[in-house]
């Protein structure tokens, strides 16, 4: 038994800092509800978590730019509804414009709203989603032009669809518009065109049409802007179905991210999430030993008193 140094009392001053250090490491860690609560409880975990974090952060900014990708297809395909019902209209006139029993005045009049619906189709082209062209490539030339097609270079639009910055470039609706300004009887052509590529692989062959002739004051004319009409409903049909495969694609790719951000947060809890009930627990026996060491450590410090007894 010694008094200048009272080995028990640093050996339980030692074990009680220890099991304080846990305690308060503990107690932070269910407070922030995280294992990492400083980079030295797991260096590289945080550093996992980190990347995670980020890619998480990505995947986000991917699925609104999906969601904006979807918006702007529905749009497209919206207008298109509307040119497929104009067209439609024109058809029928063109049909009613062949019957023997109408007058060159009643063609006269189903001329008006021929016309008239071929201005609306046309007008189509000119719409944009957020300053965006829903479709590109719209040139408006005067009257007299000398008919040569007048196609500018496709411009797609890339969407963004995973973390890596892959990208799905949709299929560009060209929806080329020549409009002719004076009376009836002047030469218009309206054209439509699909060019698709995916992952700048390259812009497929377009696929166009025209129709021509919009007088159908007499029934040869009638007969002629029929089929060219005709040629322009199925074109418009596969315009559709095109903007239709954009969906699909879209579709699939936001299914795609939503699992892969499920996923990756699945991971990153594992990592970083603290297990409440383990931490609890463990909570519990820190505690219990800094009250141990406590009352071991006030009894070690009594022990040099003893060694006066002996003197005594």
């Amino acid at each position: 038994m010694v008094i200048n140094t009272n080995i028990a009392a640093m050996a339980a001053t030692r074990s009680l800092a220890a099991s304080t250090n846990s305690l308060s490491n503990s107690l932070a860690r269910l407070s922030s509800g995280s294992k990492i609560v400083s980079p030295e409880d797991d260096a590289a975990g945080l550093a996992q978590s980190i990347r995670f974090d980020a890619q998480i952060n990505r995947n986000r900014a991917v699925q609104s730019n999906l969601a904006n990708a979807i918006a702007f297809s529905q749009t497209q395909d919206g207008f298109l509804v509307k040119a497929q019902s104009a067209l439609d209209r024109m058809s029928e006139l063109s049909v009613l414009a062949q019957d023997i029993t109408k007058t060159n005045t009643d063609r006269s009049n189903y001329s008006v709203e021929f016309v008239q619906l071929q201005s609306y189709a046309s007008d189509i082209g000119t719409k944009s989603f957020n300053g965006v062209s829903l479709f590109e490539d719209y040139h408006s030339i005067p009257a007299g032009y000398d008919g040569v097609n007048y196609n500018g270079d496709p411009v797609g639009k890339e969407i963004t669809v995973d973390s890596n910055g892959n990208k799905f470039e949709l299929s560009s609706i060209n929806y080329n518009g020549y409009n002719a300004a004076g009376g009836s009887g002047e030469w218009l052509s309206q054209h439509f065109g699909i060019n698709r590529a995916f992952h700048g692989s390259g812009y497929t062959s377009g696929v166009a049409l025209g129709y021509y002739g919009l007088d159908i004051t007499n029934t040869t004319s009638a007969a002629s802007a029929l089929s060219n009409v005709q040629t322009a409903i199925q074109s418009l049909a596969n315009l559709r179905a095109n903007v239709g495969s954009n969906l699909q694609r879209l579709k699939f790719s936001t299914d795609q991210v939503s699992i892969l951000n499920e996923n990756l947060s699945t991971a990153n809890s594992r990592i970083k999430d603290v297990d409440v009930a383990e931490e609890t627990m463990e909570f519990a026996r820190y505690n219990i030993l800094v009250q141990s060491g406590t009352a071991m450590l006030s009894q070690a410090n009594l022990l040099p008193s003893m060694a006066l007894q002996l003197l005594g």
